[in-house]
């Protein structure tokens, strides 16, 4: 899939998410399969360009190409000025959040809050797409609400301005993350619109990956939450929609070492008192499925030093090993079946 001059490896991306996508995730996910990852939300507000949060936010540091950032605000100007400097510092994707629904972000008038205000949105795409030479793409939602829902017209503004690729949530803002999202509306705007269309939302095995494609008529699908935790789920979707088989379960032997992988690097980016804590939702996730996994969750919280943290998850891996050669994903699996 091309975007911009920038061929991308396969149609399987990774989704932007405030407190997860940050460079080391971005990073394992690009190494497992992924084609295209974008970075957390950053603030247009330049007041906080330098702060700890966005610096980080926005750190691109030894990350495969390309190299992806959103950026959130609601002030054209501003938001033009956060993507050239972003741009300057080494961004060659700027992508532009129309569709988060947290309501301090929307009572900023920011994220999923633009889709009230359709020429306010036209004015802040032509701004940020006349202020850089890199792709400008747009994550957005179907509405505000079930009876707002102008995904249509948000595309076509969209198109009309220059934007490179357009992904679409199937909710709106008033959904949050409930319900199941609406594939009717993202086959519409990929209809309507001659931009490559991803499609995002509730993608959570290879099977449903495939669906949506085919219901969507979408170039390539986003992956959300289904990757916290699993980020392989790259590779086996993208195989999946390659050969139409899917991948064993990844090897205990495999997962140990990128747990060991994955936490280094996640201490090196926070440093310890901070990557201890924001390592410990990371580990929940990757052991929430697996066998005494919340057990051993619960004792793991209570670990306030990288090198015990670490030494915890090499044990606990280790101990899978009793259940097989590959990790057993038996209560994913009975959600999955349910």
């Amino acid at each position: 899939m091309q975007l911009g001059p920038y061929l991308l490896r396969n149609n399987v991306f990774v989704a932007p998410m405030a407190g997860v996508t940050d460079r080391p995730f971005r990073q394992l996910c690009k190494q497992l399969g992924a084609g295209y990852a974008v970075s957390e939300m950053a603030a247009s507000n330049p007041r906080l360009w330098h702060s700890e949060k966005t610096s980080r936010r926005t750190n691109h540091d030894g990350e495969m190409e390309p190299k992806a950032v959103q950026i959130a605000g609601a002030d054209p100007a501003m938001l033009a000025e956060c993507a050239k400097y972003n741009v300057d510092h080494g961004a060659q994707i700027i992508d532009i959040n129309m569709g988060c629904p947290v309501k301090k972000v929307c009572n900023s008038w920011c994220g999923s809050a633009l889709l009230q205000d359709e020429q306010l949105v036209g004015r802040i795409l032509d701004a940020v797409v006349a202020a850089v030479d890199v792709p400008v793409t747009l994550k957005f939602r179907t509405g505000w609400d079930r009876v707002n829902k102008n995904a249509l017209t948000i595309a076509r503004i969209a198109e009309a301005a220059g934007i490179a690729m357009l992904t679409v949530h199937g909710r709106t803002r008033a959904d949050g993350y409930s319900g199941d999202a609406e594939y009717d509306t993202i086959a519409q705007v990929k209809a309507a619109v001659k931009l490559p269309v991803v499609a995002n939302g509730d993608i959570t095995t290879p099977e449903k990956a495939k669906l949506v494609l085919q219901a969507t008529g979408a170039d390539a699908v986003m992956i959300g939450r289904a990757a916290q935790g699993r980020p392989w789920i790259c590779r086996e979707i993208a195989h999946y929609l390659r050969t139409g088989h899917h991948l064993p379960a990844p090897l205990v032997a495999e997962v140990r070492a990128l747990m060991d992988e994955h936490l280094r690097a996640h201490y090196a980016f926070y440093g310890e008192y901070l990557g201890v804590r924001t390592a410990r939702k990371h580990i929940g996730w990757y052991v929430r499925d697996l066998l005494g996994g919340e057990a051993f969750r619960q004792r793991m919280n209570l670990l306030e030093d990288c090198d015990a943290q670490l030494a915890a998850v090499d044990q606990f891996f280790e101990s899978q090993s009793a259940y097989g050669q590959r990790l057993q994903y038996g209560l994913a699996e009975q959600r999955i079946a349910a």
